[in-house]
């Protein structure tokens, strides 16, 4: 369908937000249209994009030498309003080809995530080992509810199913960009900054002052989460209560 709307309109650029669904669809859409594929960028002027690399230490510029450009942006990186113009929301009829409809879903490997999508979230609260158990991320759900926020993991806290492959950050989860990030129980290892060093804010408590999170975090709390988070949760409650 996609594929379809893109010849038939002659557009020239499509751009996707980044996440598992459009990693998939992205891919597809460049064998089909011959097209150029660009992941990961954070900015883009029309025609050259900007994307970190070597682990986010440095910012090169990427090009397309195809007709057709399609690139992925990182989670929260880019608005819709920062490429200047005027935006126009188009409505497009779907127009399924034969060889779409031969698919057949078998079978869902991992839970949905629930609450709001982690890619969307100004608000982000994030579990790791050190919360202890899977039932003790029901500390990080209630942090994030009173934030107003959604919950994170990281790959070791997915691998051992304590929680959704949805809400995975790091290199092999989901990159995001929130206003606030708190981290709990995280040591902070490159894997895991890779997917959330960009936040704007980023809060960490661990009861390990040595953990290398603190390393960019901007506010560090060394101390226990299961003593500190019930205390912080309540007194987000209090203030937007009062």
């Amino acid at each position: 369908m996609i594929a379809k709307l893109v010849r038939d309109e002659g557009y020239d650029t499509v751009l996707f937000g980044q996440s598992v669904l459009a990693a998939d669809v992205s891919a597809g859409l460049a064998a089909r249209l011959d097209a150029g594929l660009n992941w990961g960028l954070v900015d883009f002027d029309g025609e050259q994009g900007k994307a970190p690399q070597l682990q986010d230490t440095v910012i090169v510029d990427v090009g397309w030498s195809t007709p057709v450009r399609i690139g992925i942006f990182r989670a929260g990186a880019l608005d819709a309003t920062d490429l200047g113009g005027t935006n126009e929301v188009k409505e497009a009829a779907v127009e399924l080809e034969d060889f779409s409809t031969q698919a057949e879903m078998l079978e869902q490997a991992h839970a949905e995530q629930q609450g709001p999508s982690i890619e969307d979230a100004d608000v982000i609260v994030a579990g790791g080992r050190g919360l202890g158990s899977p039932n003790n991320f029901t500390l990080a759900e209630e942090l994030a509810r009173a934030l107003g926020g959604a919950v994170g993991a990281t790959r070791a806290v997915v691998d051992a199913g304590w929680y959704p492959y949805a809400s995975q950050i790091g290199q092999t989860g989901k990159t995001v960009s929130p206003k606030l990030y708190v981290a709990l129980g995280i040591s902070g290892a490159i894997q895991h900054k890779v997917g959330m060093q960009s936040s704007n804010v980023i809060v960490a408590i661990n009861k390990d002052p040595n953990a290398p999170i603190f390393e960019f975090s901007d506010l560090g709390v060394v101390g226990d989460v299961h003593e500190i988070v019930p205390k912080l949760t309540e007194l987000v409650m209090k203030r937007k209560g009062s």
